[in-house]
């Protein structure tokens, strides 16, 4: 089904709640539905949207928001459950699930799921999760769809969807066909894909075949994970919990409510077997580090982490250690991560040390509780307030480490630009 709106208001279809507007918005439902649509007919620019978490509107948008809602609408539990009960089938080889909504291939140590664009990609991490799947659980809680996963090779906590994509499914609208796309051929990089550069515009993704694995594959050092996890598992006391317990050699698991008299959990953990953990726990404890860090956008406006982690060589890195020592003591230490020969900075620490945190400008300001993402603080606070504050930060880090911050989040000009 295609459902069209002439001069629609945008204000609801993103995260960051821009009062803005498109001369049309156009949505389909069915992958079929591409090829009634006359793409040069339609007011231009088109720009395919998912679920409007990683866009700031820098106004009211010219020409046409194409929005493909997938088989099933992206919240109907129909599409999971229809996925959950063709998995966990003890019959080996390809399948559909009821209606088409999704289908895997399962095969010894791995399940090959394909999801419509449509679906809210945290809803398969869930689905993956209560099935023993491994892949996506560090991913947990990040906002939008599935078909915006693959385009923006989203990541968090040491895992990115490249890690897990074996192939896109999409419409080529230059040669009206549907074509697969093997996820290697994707140029995926750090928050970067074809389909933002030398394809943006071309493809309109229609599902994406995830690689699961059905042994443990915990990714635990990055971001404070492991840490997480120690303190959970610290801190459970005599609660219940479907959760990690203790042995001789270590952690196992089990269900249940922990004895105070049960002298298996009355010591100190040593250590956690990897291989004792599960992806439902994990996910867990990922949502628990993101909730206490990062603003609930249906409560506050953002677009989550609004400047990419820029990426330096090892004497870049050595000039900033030089002046966080002489701002903060010879001791100090400036978190970063090796990326080969080079050195990823966490873009918040230099925002942090700035002075940024909580900074505000009109309506826009910098979460006090992770400098990372910017925010519709009033709900109020229009494009420009956005674009002047983190023009403000950029100019800040760029004098004070020589380091040039880029956005995350894609900025969606108000303005015609001639089609390529």
């Amino acid at each position: 089904m295609v459902t069209r709106h002439e001069t629609y208001d945008l204000s609801a279809q993103n995260t960051f709640g821009m009062k803005v507007s498109c001369r049309l918005y156009v949505e389909v439902t069915e992958p079929e539905d591409l090829l009634t649509l006359d793409f040069d007919a339609l007011p231009q620019p088109v720009f395919v949207m998912g679920g409007g978490s990683n866009l700031l509107f820098t106004g009211d948008f010219p020409g046409t928001v194409l929005k493909f809602a997938g088989a099933l609408p992206p919240n109907d539990p129909r599409g999971l459950k229809a996925l959950s009960d063709f998995c966990t089938s003890k019959s080996p080889g390809p399948g559909r699930a009821p209606d088409g909504a999704i289908a895997s291939l399962q095969v010894p140590e791995e399940i090959l799921v394909k999801v419509p664009a449509g679906v809210v990609f945290d809803d398969f991490c869930a689905w993956a999760a209560s099935e023993g799947l491994w892949g996506p659980e560090n991913l947990s809680l990040i906002p939008g769809e599935v078909g915006a996963s693959a385009v923006q090779n989203i990541g968090a906590y040491g895992v990115e969807a490249k890690d897990i994509i074996d192939t896109v499914h999409a419409f080529d609208h230059t040669t009206r066909s549907f074509v697969d796309i093997p996820g290697a051929d994707c140029g995926y990089g750090y928050r970067t894909s074809l389909f933002k550069t030398d394809w943006k515009g071309r493809y309109i993704i229609t599902s994406v075949t995830f690689r699961l694995s059905t042994v443990p594959q915990p990714k635990l050092d990055y971001g404070g994970v492991r840490k997480a996890i120690e303190k959970r598992i610290e801190d459970m006391g005599s609660e219940t919990y479907a959760t990690l317990g203790l042995s001789e050699g270590g952690a196992h698991l089990w269900e249940g409510r922990r004895s105070q008299s049960d002298r298996r959990v009355s010591v100190p953990i040593p250590s956690i077997p990897e291989e004792s953990l599960t992806p439902q726990f994990i996910r867990d404890t990922v949502i628990g580090i993101r909730e206490q860090k990062l603003p609930d956008p249906k409560e506050i406006g953002s677009a989550g982490s609004f400047f990419c982690n820029p990426v330096i060589d090892r004497d870049h890195f050595e000039r900033i250690v030089a002046i966080a020592k002489a701002e903060n003591g010879p001791e100090y230490e400036v978190p970063h991560y090796e990326v080969g020969e080079r050195v990823k900075v966490p873009a918040a620490w230099m925002i942090d040390q700035c002075g940024f945190k909580g900074m505000r400008l009109g309506g826009a300001q910098v979460y006090p509780k992770q400098p990372l993402v910017i925010v519709n603080a009033t709900g109020k606070a229009t494009p420009e307030e956005i674009v002047a504050l983190e023009q403000r930060v950029i100019g800040t880090i760029r004098e004070k480490y020589g380091v040039e911050l880029h956005p995350e989040v894609e900025h969606v000009s108000s303005q015609v630009t001639e089609k390529q």
